[in-house]
């Protein structure tokens, strides 16, 4: 069928705007998306303060959902610059006391939240239910807050953390069958971890977790309010029902939920 000289006009407009588009390939190259990247307020944690122990639970397979989650590429903890800094000064606080924090999980791309809501829909899979979440049915995860489809991480300012007492010693390997152990189990029983006696081991998801829960006494609630009283000393809040949860006040980003991935080059070439 022969094009009139008007369609003719269109189809030569049209290629000329996808080729002005589209990067050149090298020889041989396949084309691939463009990863986002992180706006410039964000940083490396170890960038700003290194002596910070990391143990970034969503790269490994130890969480509740039983594998690594979608856009942790690397174990590296990343915030909004205001964070790091607020975190580094209450790290320099504690170092005096004998302890140093550990973070578990700090910005978290919104592909890692969908993953949550994916798992947490499928009711079949409860690989991790003996250890994360052994008095929770599964179906009630949503109406009781355990998941959600927005997450404060994906804002840059919020993250997971506890206390380590000073030398800080690796954990011991998990034992046999210490992966089924509740997490709300004696610290000697449940997964191993260097950190000190909270009560509960992190993402656990029952009320024993709550910061203030009335049944967490003696050393578990000292430790508890050793933590949060160094953080809120630097300006961060708690979220009451996680010890562990913490978000820097004021927030750069308080409406954006951002989506790079977990990465060091998320953040490289970023400056002060």
């Amino acid at each position: 069928m022969l094009m009139s000289t008007t369609a003719r006009l269109a189809v030569t407009v049209a290629a000329t705007t996808v080729f002005a588009t589209t990067p050149p390939l090298s020889a041989g190259a396949a084309a691939r998306p463009q990863e986002p990247r992180a706006p410039r307020e964000f940083v490396a944690l170890d960038s700003v303060d290194p002596t910070i122990r990391q143990e970034m639970r969503y790269v490994s397979a130890h969480n509740f959902v039983g594998e690594r989650i979608d856009g942790y590429r690397q174990p590296v903890c990343i915030l909004t610059r205001p964070a790091a800094e607020a975190l580094h000064r209450a790290q320099t606080r504690l170092l005096t006391q004998g302890y140093t924090l550990k973070v578990y999980d700090c910005y978290r791309p919104q592909r890692a939240v969908d993953h949550f809501v994916r798992w947490a829909k499928d009711l079949a899979d409860e690989r991790k239910k003996a250890e994360f979440y052994p008095r929770v049915d599964k179906s009630r995860l949503f109406e009781d807050g355990y998941i959600a489809a927005k997450s404060g991480h994906s804002r840059g300012g919020t993250m997971d953390l506890t206390i380590v007492p000073l030398p800080a010693l690796p954990a011991p390997p998990p034992g046999p069958g210490q992966e089924s152990v509740p997490c709300f189990a004696p610290q000697a029983q449940r997964y191993p971890d260097n950190s000190v006696d909270m009560g509960t081991g992190f993402d656990c998801f029952d009320t024993l977790s709550h910061t203030d829960d009335p049944r967490v006494q003696g050393a578990q609630r000292a430790n508890r309010q050793r933590l949060k009283s160094a953080l809120t000393a630097e300006g961060f809040v708690n979220l009451p029902e996680e010890w562990w949860h913490f978000t820097y006040k004021p927030e750069l980003f308080p409406d954006t939920y951002f989506d790079f991935p977990v990465s060091r080059r998320s953040v490289s070439g970023h400056r002060p």
